[in-house]
């Protein structure tokens, strides 16, 4: 007979179904034909009991390396990772086999194993919140900032703890690999639009900081748009473009101007011929189906960003132009503020926020005037605008120049250096650009207007 304090202590328990568990886990032994299907569907995480953990976890790690699967390789396999128990564990698979009549369910089965995680993480997430309120250190604002993000997580089917063995880390490392040898795609990371980039950078990967800086005027902002464009139209996914410059008419205008090959004066004059106004219509109707969303509010910090991010669906990229605009967490600072500290913060908050969505964030910046008082103009890292920490935090930087900008009667009219100084994927070096004045865009250096390619 159980006492009022055993049902107490049972209700404390956290959300599971071992009954679940264990039909799903006497599903792949019986037919492994399943284990595809639910691999897909389930992480270790994902099982409470710490048994049914140690054999999932097993089976997982001899599906990734193509180990036939069975009740003797199983136990074998435990046997080697050390989770063999003399006394228990070849009983307790006999019992899992005997439990599970067929493996036709099994997604029946994973379904409440899922429900149930996501009710122990939702649980997890109100106590660590309440601790959180009840020590009363932090503002109101600060913790509903702590609460996005957990809830983000959760949605995302992340686990919020953090800590992660490495056994399951290297199972997504090897997950990545075959899916990349699977794609036959040269670059793992977001496509740019432009080869050459692509290939010096293996495109813009997932949780990176990439800072795109320039001096005014050479073209920062059209490159970002650049890119952009091309994974809107490419990549399938939704890409966010922060706008604290310009307005979203404007931007509209150099995404058509771009997109359509129309000089950018006649469109912004409206001096438009019969043949433009064709190509702006065709340009229109690419872009609206496009997944590109615009926010030109000025006055954005990190957090409302990162906010706007976590309700945006399939995301794919983040472009913010550009930092020096952004406001700290704390709203718009006062004339008192140390502000290379304001940007540091603000630099490590986009990284943090890139780590978080699992998406690059391109970031663009100015620089000081330091390289115009040198006899080679060409950025450095040291011209970063209130530096301090954006380039610890960077994973990649780039510099945009053109010696035309500085010296009129040059031989490389039209033509710009992407200046890669930071690279942690690859190698620093210069790509060639082509610079297309009158439609505001990029093209690699050996392709033109016209070309079939481009």
């Amino acid at each position: 007979m159980r006492s009022g304090l055993d049902d107490e202590l049972l209700l404390r328990q956290m959300p599971h179904s071992i009954e679940a568990e264990q039909s799903v886990l006497g599903a792949m032994l019986i037919d492994p034909r399943c284990i595809p299907e639910v691999i897909e569907a389930l992480t270790t995480e994902d099982f409470y009991l710490q048994a049914n953990r140690d054999i999932y976890e097993t089976m997982y790690s001899m599906f990734n390396f193509s180990i036939t699967i069975d009740p003797v390789t199983v136990l074998e396999q435990m046997r080697k990772n050390g989770v063999y128990q003399e006394e228990r564990s070849r009983s307790y698979m006999l019992q899992l086999m005997e439990i599970t009549p067929t493996a036709a369910n099994v997604m029946e089965y994973v379904a409440i194993v899922k429900d149930k995680t996501l009710l122990r993480r939702i649980a997890e997430t109100a106590g660590e919140l309440t601790v959180l309120v009840q020590e009363g250190t932090d503002s109101a604002q600060a913790v509903l900032e702590a609460a996005e993000q957990k809830i983000y997580a959760i949605r995302q089917g992340r686990n919020p703890k953090g800590l992660e063995h490495i056994s399951s880390v290297l199972l997504k490392v090897f997950d990545r690999l075959n899916e990349l040898a699977a794609s036959g795609s040269a670059i793992p990371g977001l496509s740019t639009g432009l080869p050459d980039l692509d290939h010096a950078l293996t495109g813009l990967n997932n949780s990176e900081l990439v800072l795109l800086a320039a001096r005014p005027g050479m073209g920062k902002t059209s490159l970002a748009l650049n890119i952009m464009l091309h994974a809107g139209k490419h990549s399938g996914k939704n890409v966010v473009f922060f706008s604290l410059e310009m307005s979203k008419e404007q931007l509209a205008a150099r995404l058509i101007s771009s997109e359509a090959f129309v000089d950018n004066k006649r469109l912004v004059t409206g001096q438009l011929s019969d043949n433009d106004w064709d190509k702006v219509t065709a340009a229109a109707a690419a872009l609206n189906l496009t997944g590109i969303l615009i926010d030109d509010n000025p006055s954005l910090s990190v957090a409302d960003m990162n906010a706007k991010c976590r309700r945006t669906d399939n995301l794919g990229l983040v472009v913010i132009d550009y930092l020096q605009l952004m406001q700290s967490a704390g709203g718009r600072s006062n004339g008192n503020e140390n502000r290379q500290q304001v940007v540091s913060d603000i630099s490590r908050a986009l990284k943090i926020m890139a780590k978080e969505l699992n998406v690059p964030v391109l970031c663009l910046s100015q620089l000081s005037r330091a390289n115009e008082s040198r006899a080679d103009k060409r950025p450095m890292l040291s011209d970063l605008r209130e530096s301090g920490a954006i380039e610890q935090d960077a994973d990649v930087v780039m510099f945009l120049y053109r010696e035309d900008y500085y010296n009129k009667d040059t031989e490389q009219r039209n033509q710009a250096e992407c200046i890669i100084a930071k690279n942690r994927r690859g190698e620093t070096g210069t790509v060639q650009l082509q610079w297309l004045p009158e439609f505001t865009a990029f093209s690699t250096l050996e392709r033109r207007y016209g070309d079939d390619e481009y």
